[in-house]
């Protein structure tokens, strides 16, 4: 554990890509393989389970540190970060130890779940007698559930191939499926990942690293000069679903997520109709629920997705298809180096004979008329455009070096909404309140002091009126400010704070924003009768005073459209 808390500090004390694939290089070269696996799952992405509730611990580090929940309060509004708040006011440790990342995970955190909360106060307590102040960070982090660091999946499969000597491709490959939920990392499965022997893959489920796109900005006026001809691409409409491959090998279907999930099981319908695929295929493409011959709301798959128990019922509300926009094995040659265009060829024969639906392509004239039929994407139940240039291969991750696939969404839903609650935020926002839950009018205010009446009602901790105008909150938004912008909002939060609840203020109604949106649907676990997805903040509305922004009976417009 020492030796992987030291890797995560100075992972996340450096920018410099460099620097940190220095140090994973010098981790791997210095762990056992046990430790490595287990270092490869964490940094990867894969998410540990909580073993223990944070409550719990928070009550435990009161406890060891000898001090009131008020006052581990204060220092955790002046922290910021939960772990590291409880590390900071437990007393010194009496004595290091210095065992390994596998030891721990597997023989002491893992075993925690099982144990009544009395027995798992005691363990917990002395393994934090055992460690350092990073040390008890990380150990926090891994007990909670909450493990984030500073690095990306693409460095450690960097760092692995040159520790190795390998090509980063091919770890890559590798390494699919390695955080899987199911997954439990072991020495053999790192040894594996690091091997200069190649790995026959062709009786497994392995599936291929996924290909990302990069949006494309700018108006379609500039796509020429930039993009050239629209002949020179392949155009299709970006549906929202799941992106998945389908693996079909040695008479077996194995289906896998975007996020490297096996969800062969949670998807009947794709497997019957993978089934019908010849053997040594694997195709790339989307998931996402069909009704009445069109692609449904992301929603719907949504609720699916929550759903432990696949009814008859749940399957006849939401039944998914597949829709394929890429072969990347075929006749069991690794066919990702081939040329968009012909890769597509090998696509439609593919599904002419097995029936699975392959996604259309679109053709115009030029890119004005491109822009024009993209304006139909929310009739239509899509994003918007995927443009993939025709001699493309297919690479590995968000890059443009093997070839070139471009996403045109259209403009994101907006609307006008007031900020009413803030939370402080993480890591080096810790000490700004930077998240946001922002409300809508629940009808238009009459007038500019109708509005301003209810907000100082608000400001007075008076009960809203049923029957009278009120702040519904609707959403909560995180992303999209500058850093000074944050500062700027911060400053207006503190002085018109109202209430503290815990960690979070709610605020007296000042500041309109521009909310962005992916989609909109209705849901039950919402005051406002409605959820948003992908709520971000476009900008701030210093132009636009309260009473002018907008309602629930705006959102329900959009949801209508």
């Amino acid at each position: 554990m020492k030796r992987f808390a030291q890797l995560f500090n100075e992972l996340d004390s450096s920018t410099a890509t460099s620097a940190k694939v220095s140090a994973l290089k010098r981790y791997f070269a210095q762990a056992n393989d046990a430790d490595a696996a287990w270092a490869v799952y964490f940094l990867a992405g894969g998410k540990p389970r909580q073993v223990v509730p944070t409550g719990v611990l928070r009550v435990l580090a009161c406890r060891r540190a000898g001090i009131p929940e008020w006052l581990f309060e204060e220092c955790y509004q002046a922290v910021g970060d939960l772990a590291e708040t409880m590390a900071h006011v437990l007393p010194p440790a009496p004595q290091l130890s210095d065992v390994g990342l596998a030891e721990w995970v597997e023989q002491r955190l893992l075993p925690l779940r099982e144990m009544a909360p009395e027995q798992q106060a005691e363990r917990i307590a002395s393994y934090w007698d055992e460690l350092d102040p990073s040390g008890r960070f990380l150990l926090t982090k891994l007990i909670g559930g909450g493990f984030r660091v500073g690095v990306s999946r693409l460095l450690v499969q960097r760092a692995l191939a040159e520790h190795a000597g390998l090509d980063a491709k091919q770890v890559a490959q590798r390494m699919m499926g390695f955080t899987d939920k199911t997954a439990r990392p072991d020495a053999a499965a790192y040894r594996a990942l690091v091997s200069k022997e190649s790995m026959a893959a062709a009786d497994s489920g392995q599936p291929y690293p996924f290909f990302l796109a990069h949006a494309v900005e700018g108006l379609p006026q500039a796509f020429h000069d930039r993009l050239g001809p629209p002949e020179h691409w392949i155009v299709e409409w970006k549906y929202d679903g799941i992106r998945a491959q389908i693996v079909k090998r040695a008479g077996q279907v194995w289906i896998w997520s975007r996020g490297e999930e096996l969800v062969t099981e949670r998807f009947p319908e794709v497997t019957a109709l993978a089934e019908q695929l010849p053997d040594a295929t694997v195709l790339d493409g989307e998931i996402l629920v069909w009704k009445d011959e069109r692609p449904a709301p992301f929603s719907l798959l949504q609720q699916r997705i929550g759903r432990k128990l696949l009814t008859k019922k749940v399957l006849a509300d939401a039944p998914v298809s597949f829709i394929a926009y890429d072969v990347l094995e075929w006749q069991g040659v690794d066919v990702r180096h081939w040329p968009q265009s012909e890769r597509r060829d090998v696509l439609l024969r593919i599904g002419e004979q097995s029936g699975i639906r392959v996604s259309p392509v679109e053709s115009r004239p030029s890119w004005a008329e491109l822009a024009a039929l993209r304006e139909e994407s929310r009739e239509r139940g899509v994003e918007g455009f995927m443009l993939k240039h025709r001699e493309a291969r297919y690479g590995t991750g968000r890059t443009k070096a093997e070839g070139t696939w471009w996403k045109w969404k259209i403009d994101p839903l907006s609307v006008d909404a007031v900020l009413i609650y803030a939370q402080a935020g993480h890591g080096r926002r810790a000490s700004v309140y930077t998240d946001y839950t922002f409300a809508v009018w629940n009808r238009m205010p009459r007038d500019a002091q109708e509005a301003q009446a209810t907000v100082e009602a608000i400001a007075a901790r008076q009960p809203a009126d049923p029957q009278g105008l009120q702040l519904v909150p609707f959403a909560k938004a995180y992303s999209g400010l500058t850093d000074e912008e944050f500062r700027a909002v911060d400053r207006v939060i503190r002085q018109t704070t109202l209430e503290k609840f815990g960690p979070v203020r709610s605020v007296k109604p000042s500041l309109v924003f521009e909310l962005g949106f992916e989609g909109i649907n209705r849901s039950t676990r919402h005051k406002s009768g409605i959820a948003v997805r992908f709520p971000r903040m476009l900008r701030i509305r210093h132009d636009k005073p309260l009473h002018e922004a907008d309602t629930l009976q705006t959102l329900e417009a959009l949801l209508q459209r």
